[in-house]
C-alpha cells in the first residue's frame, strides 16, 4: 500500500492547474539527506515544493496551527511526512524531529522566514532554524526560489492557469559552526541562505535582502 496515496494527484495538479517551470531541477540531489530552503508566499507552496522533485521521501515543516484544521492536516499527511512545529517558540522537539529526518537521508523542506510574506513585501528577515538544523545534521543545502505562487487564486478567479516557476539553486555546505561566536554565526550564515534564496528571486521579491552585500556578490557571480 503507497504510503502517501495522495503524493501523485498533487504533484499531477500542480503540473496540469499551473504553467508550471521548474529550472535546474537536476541539482536537487536524488538520493540522501538536504535541506531545501524556500521563500513563502502562499499556502499552496507545500504542494508546488512536492512537484519539483520525484523523489518519495519529502518532509514538510509545517506550522503547528495547521493541525487544527482537519481537512487541511489530513491531505498533508497524505502527500508526505509532516513536521508541525509551533512558530511561536522556539519547539526543539520538532528541530530534533527534522534533524532526525535529515540524518536518515530525507529530504526536508523549510522556509526560514518562518511565515508566508503577507500582502506580497518579499522576503521577510530570516530565522536561525535552518541554519542551525543544516550545522548539526551536516547535509547540503539547496535553495529555490518561488515565483508566482501569490497570484494563483487571482488567476483561478479569472479561469486562467496561473504561471509559477521555481527556479532551484546550486547545492552548498555551510561552514563548521563557530563554537566561541555561536550567535554571530548563526546570523552570518542566516544571511547566507536568505540572500542565496533571494539571488534566485526577481528584485522585487527580494524584500528585506534587496542591496544587502551578501547579496550583490551572489549576483555577480561571486559563490565564495
Amino acid at each position: 500500500m503507497n504510503k502517501y496515496p495522495l503524493l501523485e494527484p498533487v504533484r499531477f495538479l500542480v503540473r496540469t492547474l499551473t504553467k508550471f517551470t521548474v529550472e535546474n531541477q537536476s541539482r536537487i540531489p536524488g538520493t540522501g539527506g538536504v535541506l531545501i530552503t524556500t521563500n513563502h508566499l502562499s499556502r499552496l507552496d507545500t504542494p508546488i515544493l512536492l512537484a519539483i522533485t520525484d523523489r518519495e521521501d519529502l518532509v514538510a515543516i509545517i506550522a503547528k496551527k495547521y493541525q487544527e484544521k482537519p481537512f487541511f492536516k489530513w491531505v498533508l499527511e497524505k502527500v508526505g511526512t509532516m513536521v508541525w512545529m509551533d512558530r511561536t517558540t522556539t519547539d526543539f522537539a520538532a528541530v530534533r524531529d527534522a534533524l532526525d529526518q535529515l540524518r536518515h537521508g530525507a529530504i526536508v523542506g523549510i522556509a526560514p522566514e518562518g511565515t508566508r510574506s503577507r500582502e506580497f513585501r518579499g522576503l521577510l528577515e530570516g530565522k536561525p532554524g535552518a541554519a542551525l538544523m543544516a550545522a548539526r545534521a551536516s547535509v547540503p543545502i539547496v535553495p529555490v526560489g518561488i515565483i508566482g505562487s501569490e497570484k494563483i487564486n487571482a488567476h483561478f478567479l479569472k479561469l486562467k492557469r496561473p504561471p509559477v516557476t521555481v527556479r532551484v539553486g546550486e547545492a552548498y555546505m555551510l561552514p563548521e559552526m563557530d563554537r566561541d561566536d555561536r550567535q554571530g554565526w548563526l546570523a552570518r550564515n542566516t544571511d547566507e541562505i536568505m540572500c542565496r534564496i533571494a539571488a534566485l528571486l526577481p528584485p522585487e521579491y527580494r524584500g528585506f535582502y534587496e542591496g544587502h552585500p551578501r547579496l550583490k556578490e551572489l549576483l555577480a557571480g561571486e559563490t565564495k
